[in-house]
């Protein structure tokens, strides 16, 4: 039976903290996912990919913001299915270059996701998105646009908007189709645009989805058996900055609950990521086996795979169940 991985891709895996964020630097770093992916496809994966949008939508939102006089500003939400647009564009370009005739074809899917209209994130804004104002230019927006803004680490002021849970991919049963007709999907860029139930019709909402959160949702839906945060750090690290900092390689859902419960993983870095690979392995369904992972780009296929080379120190860090005693694997076999 083929096996699904969902790769979810920090926006950082795109635009380094080094680089200004140009085509031919976003492209080069796609080439080199998309390598990996090759690798996983020889070995009978098929893939989704989710990727963020923090860098791309943040620069879109400076445009906006820099060409109000000429142009009506757009909504947030809008700016999202922009840069799925862009972002999926660029990866799929890249995935031909790389898989040529070894793929049906490279799909993305501008992917709308529900959120409940009474998520608590929605009365407190917590996700700064755009550019840096300065005080008065706050001032201003908050009652032109009604804009919540806040002072962000001495640098100036930004937007703030909510950032409520994902419940579902709208587009779930499209992606699927296409999953099972040997199509590459990307899907749900930059978390998927936001939308509420309004009636028997969806209207977007100006939100931002963690990503992390939504290739979960899009993992789940998927029945897939992987889920990789891919982003710029090849293993998840406890005591971080210490001299007792530890490179960690497994982890059970228990012992990363207890690692968060400790503040090892802050909510604006690991945090989300940790989460989102606690839910999706354990909702798994009694007897299905599934594991996510948290590594870099060049080491995706060597942590999936456990390829040649996949050891203690090449590959990323894993998150799976314990094995289960000889009387627990007896009771599941009865």
């Amino acid at each position: 039976m083929p096996k699904t991985a969902v790769l979810a891709l920090g926006g950082n895996a795109l635009i380094r903290e080094d680089e200004r964020g140009t085509i031919d630097e976003q492209y080069d770093n796609a080439l080199a996912m998309s390598k990996s992916v090759r690798s996983l496809i020889r070995k009978g994966w098929r893939i989704i990919i989710v990727h963020g949008n923090g860098p791309q939508v943040g620069n879109l939102a400076i445009q906006h913001a820099e060409s109000i006089d000429l142009v009506p500003a757009q909504p947030l939400f809008a700016l999202g299915a922009m840069t799925q647009g862009a972002v999926g564009s660029l990866i799929c370009l890249a995935l031909h270059e790389v898989c040529g005739a070894e793929i049906m074809g490279a799909v993305s899917v501008i992917t709308h996701m529900e959120v409940d209209a009474d998520d608590p994130a929605f009365d407190h804004p917590t996700k700064p998105i755009g550019p840096f104002f300065d005080e008065e230019a706050a001032k201003t927006l908050t009652v032109e646009r009604g804009w919540t803004m806040i002072e962000d680490s001495g640098r100036g002021f930004r937007r703030v908007v909510p950032s409520p849970g994902p419940l579902a991919p709208i587009e779930a049963e499209a992606i699927e189709m296409l999953i099972e007709s040997g199509f590459v999907v990307v899907a749900a860029g930059g978390g998927g645009i936001p939308v509420i139930r309004d009636g028997d019709s969806m209207r977007g909402v100006d939100a931002v989805i963690d990503k992390d959160f939504a290739a979960e949702r899009i993992a789940d839906s998927s029945g897939a058996q992987v889920l990789v945060m891919v982003t710029g750090v090849s293993n998840v690290k406890i005591n971080f900055g210490t001299p007792e900092e530890e490179t960690i390689f497994n982890l059970t859902p228990e012992e990363a609950k207890k690692h968060m419960a400790d503040g090892q993983f802050p909510a604006g870095s690991m945090g989300p990521k940790i989460s989102a690979a606690v839910h999706f392995v354990e909702g798994a369904r009694v007897g299905v086996e599934r594991f996510a992972a948290i590594t870099t780009p060049e080491l995706v296929y060597a942590t999936v795979d456990n390829a040649h080379g996949a050891i203690q120190g090449h590959r990323g860090t894993k998150i799976k169940p314990p094995k289960p005693t000889s009387s627990e694997s007896a009771a599941i076999n009865a």
